[in-house]
């Protein structure tokens, strides 16, 4: 018996050293980070963005898996429920985490997130199409309280953050505007380019290219004005402070993450983002770095969720 009892605690003893090492060692071999949006688009661009850097500091090659589909939530769970042994992270979205689990049922808990860090914060606008001749948002308003639902918007899709974006402008300034859901961000601002649409709510990147070459920037949805931006006022100087709107993408990990891995990466994400070329870099693509502890990150979430959840209610809002 005592033979027996002294094998198991040798065998508890061999794997717990063995995790330590592992731990101590991180990382031996490339480390790949989930996408859960596909190639190309302004998610994936920030992600390409640090991945050469990040990996200069860990000393390892960082390889970007991209899993779209479901609105984010399947490379998002995959990444939440991938082997934590420190080489699968994921790229944290916040309508995958703030928005859907309101609407149906997600494959994950978000409650049981590992937030390692945020990445970049990242302000919304909102622009016109410059073939509607109209130049201010106090224009645009007083046209769709004069003729409700004239006036259409375009969004990267339903209860994405660009449609909740203008379901909240609408709210905040009691008008009432038609929404055309598009397949993500590029078709939804060619769209705008050619006119057949209004106006959007986006996410700065997806439209600071194409400012004053077929759209028109009327305000930023953030409590300062923005350095690439410095004539566009701000929703809270036109009057509008509850139109507030910044998402926050960030690095997530599986759950059972050992903690000395989990500061590591964070350890070395802080030390890349901020390298002063990366964080210009961000910036000219209309973001900012934005590196934050992991309570921080999570915190954000969590107020990211209740916001969105009282627009939601407030436009009985669903996935139909």
């Amino acid at each position: 018996m005592k033979i027996k009892k002294h094998f198991y605690s040798a065998m508890i003893l061999f794997f717990s050293s063995a995790a330590l090492f592992a731990q101590n060692t991180w990382p031996t071999k490339a480390i790949k980070i989930i996408v859960p949006y596909p190639a190309g688009g302004p998610v994936d661009q920030l992600a390409r963005t640090i991945a050469p850097k990040l990996g200069e500091v860990l000393g390892q090659a960082i390889i970007l898996d991209n899993k779209a589909g479901a609105s984010g939530t399947i490379g998002l769970d995959a990444a939440i429920r991938a082997d934590p042994d420190g080489y699968t992270f994921g790229f944290g979205i916040p309508g995958a985490i703030a928005v859907l689990p309101h609407l149906q049922k997600v494959p994950y808990n978000v409650d049981e997130i590992n937030y390692v860090s945020v990445v970049a914060k990242v302000p919304q606008v909102i622009a016109v199409s410059s073939k509607k001749g109209l130049s201010t948002l106090a224009e645009v308003i007083a046209l769709a309280k004069k003729e409700p639902n004239k006036l259409n918007y375009a969004s990267a899709g339903n209860v994405t953050t660009p449609h909740l974006g203008s379901e909240l402008l609408s709210q905040e300034a009691g008008i009432k505007m038609t929404h055309v859901a598009y397949k993500g961000a590029a078709p939804a601002v060619t769209a705008l380019l050619a006119g057949e649409v209004d106006l959007i709510s986006a996410d700065l990147p997806a439209v600071l290219q194409f400012e004053g070459k077929g759209i028109k920037i009327l305000a930023v949805s953030t409590l300062k004005r923005i350095d690439s931006l410095p004539a566009v006022p701000t929703t809270l100087e036109l009057g509008y402070p509850g139109v507030y709107v910044e998402s926050y993408y960030g690095l997530i990990a599986p759950t059972a993450l050992p903690a000395a891995i989990n500061q590591k990466m964070r350890d070395a994400l802080f030390t890349t983002l901020n390298n002063a070329a990366i964080k210009h870099q961000i910036v000219t693509q209309g973001a900012f770095a934005y590196p934050s502890s992991g309570d921080e990150y999570k915190k954000l979430m969590q107020q990211e969720s209740i916001k969105w959840a009282q627009v939601l209610k407030r436009g009985q809002i669903t996935l139909e």
